[in-house]
């Protein structure tokens, strides 16, 4: 992702835990400014502030997420926008999870380095509302909304 928005001229930098993944990413972009780091690492200090955070699949994983809130309302210049997926959690599919017999997979513990939480619409809504921000509102991706395979959050700081 970080490679697609520099090649349409977006300023990148990116964070992620893994160095492994850091370096796979540095090999095929050399010119990206990628570093190890994550939501628990001053950012600011390091990186400064932006117009926009772009937060893909992270917010499952992460072990304190009001911390995590925090850091990226921290990241944003007033005014900016974050963007952040995670998989989706609905009435609706999960009703349809459990009729099909697909709970157990879909929700196991045996995936090492696997999602923690699992958030609706309203569980994230209120982590980002207590963080600070403001007009979150959501849009689900993949399939039919009631079986949607994520959403996305945008949410403002004032």
């Amino acid at each position: 992702m970080a490679h697609e928005l520099s090649q349409r001229g977006w300023d990148v930098t990116g964070v992620d835990p893994s160095a492994e993944g850091i370096a796979q990413a540095c090999q095929h972009s050399p010119n990206l400014k990628l570093q190890t780091g994550s939501a628990y690492d001053d950012l600011v200090s390091q990186y400064g502030r932006f117009p926009l955070v772009l937060s893909l699949e992270v917010v499952e994983h992460v072990y304190t997420p009001r911390h995590y809130a925090r850091t990226v309302f921290e990241l944003l210049d007033s005014g900016g926008t974050a963007i952040i997926s995670t998989p989706y959690h609905g009435y609706w599919k999960n009703l349809a999870l459990a009729v099909t017999g697909r709970m157990d997979k879909h929700f196991t513990a045996l995936w090492d380095n696997g999602h923690i939480k699992f958030w609706s619409m309203t569980t994230l809504r209120d982590l980002l509302l207590e963080a600070g921000f403001v007009d979150v509102r959501f849009e689900r991706v993949g399939r039919i909304p009631a079986l949607a395979k994520s959403m996305i959050a945008i949410a403002y700081k004032p």
